[in-house]
């Protein structure tokens, strides 16, 4: 197990998400910048956070349950990606979609691995 939050791949995979997140809402409308690109961006960086905190805590419990609550923004996120290609925000979200579909996986495995090595 990592010693440190900033070697599992599931965290750095999750930062290079958020950078992409706010990379592509920089181009959404100006009216937006309170909704959907806040709340994008603010989910973005709740996966990464939860992760860091979560395996941060005293046990293997706290950390598989901060792991389910960043799985649950991976499907917000992607929920929100879908909304901003139909408000037409994202011509072409599928490399998006498929960055948090990997971030997805990768909490899936670690969560995984906690229940069965702990």
């Amino acid at each position: 197990m990592a010693r440190h939050y900033r070697e599992l791949i599931a965290w750095q995979k999750a930062m290079a998400l958020v950078t992409h997140i706010y990379s592509i809402t920089k181009g959404f409308p100006g009216d937006e910048r309170f909704g959907l690109t806040s709340q994008m961006r603010r989910c973005a960086v709740s996966i990464r956070s939860n992760i860091a905190e979560g395996q941060a805590r005293n046990t293997t419990g706290e950390f598989k349950q901060f792991i389910g609550i960043a799985r649950g923004s991976v499907a917000e996120l992607t929920t929100q990606i879908l909304i901003a290609e139909q408000l037409g925000f994202l011509s072409a979200p599928k490399q998006t979609i498929e960055m948090a579909e990997e971030v997805g996986r990768i909490l899936t495995g670690l969560s995984q691995s906690l229940r069965t090595n702990h």
